[in-house]
């Protein structure tokens, strides 16, 4: 399938995942919630392998850094997600970079920018009084390992990029 395909299958995370700082083994991590906490205080409580239950550094590695399947690299110490909202993200269909989005508590609408956040929380004051504000959310997004993007993916190579192209060696 061409990446520009309108009917090619849209790329999300399917796995969260955190090196450990002493062995270097990477652990999955079973939900979203939990690899947000560890994330959260990364760099002032690095992770190792004894804070997940029953796990050593002794233990093989959960996972192995490979190109199995894409790997993506987040930013350490973004903030936790509000309680009620969702963050997620998705790689764009070229693989030249991710977006993020926060699934609003309704369910049914997302926000992709923090103006967006803002106009949610004016028209939803009850979020605001909860001490929900427009610096809880980030939309800072992973770093794409080019190691692991797959073989058949030409990176970047966006439909406006290829027309352009073409408009130029006509």
């Amino acid at each position: 399938m061409k990446p520009d395909d309108k009917s090619a299958p849209r790329f999300s995370i399917s796995m969260f995942a955190v090196q450990c700082g002493t062995c270097f083994k990477w652990r999955v991590i079973p939900t979203q919630e939990e690899y947000e906490t560890i994330r959260h205080t990364f760099t002032e409580d690095p992770f190792i392998c004894e804070k997940k239950s029953g796990t050593s550094c002794e233990d093989p590695a959960d996972i192995e850094y490979d190109n199995t399947r894409t790997w993506v690299v987040d930013k350490p110490n973004l903030p936790m997600t509000p309680s009620g909202f969702k963050r997620g993200l998705t790689v764009r269909k070229d693989f030249s970079r991710m977006d993020a989005y926060y699934t609003l508590p309704n369910g049914n609408r997302k926000v992709r920018a923090p103006a967006e956040v803002e106009k949610f929380l004016e028209e939803n004051p009850k979020y605001k009084e909860a001490g929900v504000a427009v610096s809880d959310f980030n939309f800072a997004t992973p770093k794409i390992m080019e190691d692991t993007i797959p073989a058949d993916i030409e990176v970047g190579s966006s439909s406006k990029k290829r027309k352009m192209a073409k408009t130029e060696d006509e």
